[in-house]
């Protein structure tokens, strides 16, 4: 028997690692924004990753229902890997990766505020205060009036369109998770997703000057495997040994990831103001994620060990 301590922190050390690998989508795509249009990015990148994704389910001997599935497999697609990542990409245009980071932290906020539409869950008081103090961050994030389109300022309302849609996308999949495992929803989504990521990648060719270097191949190579199929693994493999519960709290590192990369590996700079509303929006993001004061210990204990089949979906 694995002693307790040892497996917790080998399966935090995980659900770090898959935030850390998810943190890197921010810099690659900042770092590819100038090679290639944003949408033919994403298309690229569901692209390689859903055949990589069909590899690995026949490797495995896993049956993905792509057809018994396709509306909901399709809407998943279309939410989480067609409209979240494509205003990713497309923020990351104008938007610094660290700024972009910090934005990121609204989206356990975004997902809380889908589950009670989508899934019927009925967030706590501290749940509401954690989501109108991240609301207030993300408002001292935003560089200039929200009515002023232009600039970076489109880039941070893309960016959190970005946020909503991934809330939206975690929301209906946690609704629907007995219907397929993780890996079958998440190769499905990645395969349906890909059909309107292409074709608006090509669309988007229309005038449209590329640039390949080797570091931009490795970029790509980057946010198609390392960014999706690994992180998604590593993820899963700590939620399932965590519970959903404990591993929540640590999709807050991914701003904190986020910020340092952008600063260290892209020479990026940050005001006050921005690590002002970063902060907040942390804040609210971890308090709404907590479960209530003095309600959960109990059932947080009996999550310490895998006691049966829990699955988890960034």
């Amino acid at each position: 028997m694995k002693h307790p301590a040892k497996y917790a922190l080998g399966s935090g050390g995980a659900l770090v690692l898959a935030t850390l690998l998810w943190s890197g989508n921010y810099i690659a795509g900042r770092y590819l924004s100038t090679a290639m249009p944003a949408l033919f990015l994403n298309g690229l990148r569901w692209t390689i990753s859903s055949v990589l994704l069909i590899v690995i389910a026949r490797a495995r001997g896993t049956k993905i229902p792509l057809w018994r599935e396709a509306p909901l497999l399709f809407t998943l697609g279309l939410l989480g890997m067609f409209l979240f990542s494509s205003l990713t990409y497309l923020g990351l245009r104008t938007v610094p990766a660290a700024q972009a980071g910090m934005i990121s932290a609204l989206m356990p906020i975004a997902i809380l505020l889908f589950s009670v539409v989508l899934a019927g869950e009925r967030p706590s008081l501290q749940g509401w205060v954690g989501v109108l103090l991240a609301v207030g961050g993300v408002g001292m994030l935003i560089s200039g009036p929200i009515i002023h389109l232009a600039g970076s300022s489109v880039g941070e309302l893309e960016l959190l369109g970005a946020a909503l849609f991934w809330g939206a996308y975690t929301a209906l999949g946690r609704r629907f998770r007995t219907r397929m495992d993780t890996f079958s929803m998440t190769a499905g989504a990645a395969v349906w997703g890909a059909i309107p990521s292409v074709i608006a990648g090509i669309v988007s060719l229309r005038g449209a000057t590329l640039h390949f270097t080797p570091t931009v191949w490795i970029a790509l190579i980057y946010v198609s495997t390392a960014a999706s199929i690994l992180a998604y693994w590593l993820w899963n493999h700590g939620v399932l040994r965590l519970g959903a519960a404990r591993s929540a709290p640590f999709i807050n590192l991914l701003p904190v990831f986020t910020v340092i990369l952008g600063v260290l590996i892209l020479h990026e700079t940050i005001s006050a103001r921005q690590i002002a509303g970063g902060s907040v929006t942390l804040a609210g993001a971890v308090l709404a994620g907590l479960p209530p004061v003095g309600l959960t210990a109990r059932r947080d204990r009996s999550n310490d060990l895998p006691t049966g089949n829990q699955s988890g979906n960034r």
